[in-house]
Parts: C-alpha cells; structure tokens; sequence
C-alpha cells in the first residue's frame, strides 16, 4: 500500500475531508515564510480529532529544537518533516519518524541523499526561493534513480489527480504527496480533489 500524505492542513473540515477520503497522513507546517503556516495550539486543536491511526506531521525548515519540542508537546506531531539544511544528526534527536525533504535540481540532490538512510526522502521541486507548494512537478526520472539506491521515497511537487497515477506507475515510490494540487486556495482544500487524488492513487497501486 502507498502512504498518501495531504500536507498545508489548516483547518477541521479540510483534516477529516482528508481522512474520511483515506489519507495516511496529514501535514501541519509550523514554518512562517509559508501561507499554510500553523502555531502549535492552532494544529493541536485540529489534531485531536483526527484518528490515532494518521500520522501527523509536522513540517519545519531549520527549525530550533525548542520549536520542534512544542510542536511534539502541545500539538501532538508523531512524525517530523524537515525541509531546510538540517544535519542528519539533529533529524535525529527528537526521537521520532523523520521525512526529511530534498528540492530536486539534478545530481547534487541525489548524492546528498545518501546521508539521511534512515530517513523517508520526500523529493519535491525546485523553484528558487520557493520552500515546497510549487505545484510544478521535477523530471521523475530522478525520483526513480532515487528508488534504486534503496531508501523510502515521497514524490511530491505538481502532484494532481491527473498525474498521480502516472507518478507511481513510473516511480513505483514509497508515498505521494499533495498540498497545492488539491486546494481551491493555499491552504484550503478542495474536498473533491482530495477524494479524487486519493482514489487515482489508490488505483494506480491496484493496477
């Protein structure tokens, strides 16, 4: 089965539209540079009604650790997602599921990879000064060079109910993930995307 990440939740309804369409995960971005940005009581009270079963991830971009401390106390984050320069190291030291993200723009991305085995790599765009919710999608083939070396891969950037299926039919990777693919403005999700992006992903698994 592949996890199916909804990321840049900012609300109750758009977390159990999610949910009750068979999200795996769901995202909550604690950084403020972006505009689906969340404090950590603002994501602890949507946190609380979604099911024990979906990971709860909290995104970062080099974060202090007292930040990512709250975010695990009071919000209530099982997994940890780290979109900066973070050392492997410090990915480490909370003691939880790490995602660690890479903006892909050639091999450079690739051999960095190595140093986080332990970690998921989710593989997202690059777009200069943009840190992930591009919606424009990298050349794939590196995503799939990235499978063969043999860690959990993500795929996210341009992700939509359209090109997911193709996505994981070619990549074959561990997860997706969608943010901007499956909203009618950032940070709100359009309910029927959500259905529909899941259902293709679901399918292509199937297939």
């Amino acid at each position: 089965m592949i996890k199916i990440k909804i990321c840049g939740i900012t609300n109750v309804g758009d977390a159990q539209a999610a949910v009750q369409a068979g999200a795996d995960a769901l995202g909550f971005i604690f950084y403020k540079g972006s505009p689906r940005f969340m404090t950590s009581a603002a994501a602890a009270a949507i946190i609380r009604t979604v099911p024990a079963s979906v990971e709860k991830v909290g995104v970062f971009v080099d974060p202090t650790c007292e930040l990512v401390d709250e975010a695990i106390a009071a919000a209530g984050i099982t997994t940890l997602q780290f979109h900066g320069n973070e050392e492997p190291n410090f990915c480490r030291s909370f003691g939880l599921k790490v995602i660690k993200g890479f903006r892909v723009h050639g091999e450079a991305t690739l051999a960095a990879l190595k140093n986080y085995e332990r970690e998921v790599w989710l593989l997202d765009t690059f777009l200069p000064g943009i840190l992930g919710g591009t919606g424009e999608r990298f050349d794939w083939t590196l995503a799939q060079r990235a499978v063969r070396l043999g860690g959990q891969v993500m795929l996210a950037g341009g992700l939509t109910s359209k090109n997911v299926a193709a996505a994981i039919q070619q990549v074959q990777p561990y997860g997706v993930d969608v943010s901007s693919g499956v909203e009618s403005s950032p940070g709100k999700k359009n309910h029927e995307l959500v259905r529909q992006f899941i259902m293709a992903a679901r399918a292509a698994v199937r297939a």
